[in-house]
């Protein structure tokens, strides 16, 4: 295997790991070697991934909106394997499109109690073991909508825009630790927090014709193209990358 996709006995924790990215990532890291705690809000969605899996993988529900459900995931780790490599926070939830002015309160608590708090949350347990490890990686799952403007989608931009901060902080507070920290920022991707949603309601065809009109390559992302770059990102050869915020966007970053 080339040594800079060999996560062989690296521990691997993903949260929202039932489906979309997480599950398309926990696929990726097992099928190199890696040994992986997964977590989802649905328990029986993300036991089926592990049981699915050929390398070592534990389930559990996982809430991350709660902060010791998130904590109950980074002591799994550290209880069956010994340690935590590397942590990726991809639970979110999206928006359904509505004007600023009909954004309510409900919408916006649950666009910051799980987009933002169940990063910040997940980092803080994450970064505490790291640190006395001396070294670790942590990926996020931001989006395009927090690397700019966003309409009709404005709590989930907000959300968005607050991973990223999240993620440039902690990046500067424990580069000398030996963390790095980064985050992924996907253009509309085909999985289900976008399919399943009120955007797919005309069947995948027509969504894609509809959200990819302005992306240069005029078309969706594969949940495996984005998860390849996160590969990347995690590598073990990729040891001087930190604070970074990357695109995955088919272009629309460059327009």
């Amino acid at each position: 295997m080339d040594p800079l996709l060999d996560f062989t006995d690296k521990v691997v924790l993903i949260t929202g790991a039932a489906s979309g990215f997480g599950k398309q990532l926990a696929m990726d890291f097992s099928s190199r070697g890696a040994k992986l705690v997964l977590g989802d809000v649905n328990e029986e969605g993300v036991q089926a991934v592990a049981a699915s899996l050929s390398g070592p993988a534990i389930a559990m529900k996982c809430d991350v909106s709660q902060e010791a459900e998130c904590q109950a995931m980074v002591e799994a780790a550290t209880e069956i394997y010994g340690k935590l490599d590397i942590a990726v926070n991809n639970a979110g939830v999206g928006q359904g499109f509505m004007a600023f002015t009909d954004i309510t309160t409900e919408i916006t608590d649950r666009q910051f109690d799980i987009n933002v708090k169940g990063v910040m949350y997940g980092m803080k347990h994450q970064l505490k073991v790291m640190k006395d490890q001396g070294e670790g990686i942590i990926l996020n799952v931001s989006s395009m909508a927090g690397l700019g403007g966003a309409p009709k989608i404005a709590a989930y931009s907000a959300a968005k825009h607050a991973v990223i901060g999240l993620t440039k902080t902690a990046a500067v507070e424990f580069a000398k630790n030996g963390i790095r920290v980064n985050a992924v920022c996907p253009f509309f991707s085909l999985t289900p927090l976008v399919t399943e949603s009120e955007l797919g309601a005309g069947g995948t065809e027509q969504l894609e014709s509809f959200l990819s009109r302005g992306a240069p390559m005029k078309r969706l992302g594969q949940p495996e193209e984005i998860t390849n770059v996160m590969l990347l990102l995690c590598s073990p050869g990729n040891t001087y990358m930190t604070g970074q915020t990357i695109a995955i966007d088919g272009g629309v970053s460059a327009l």
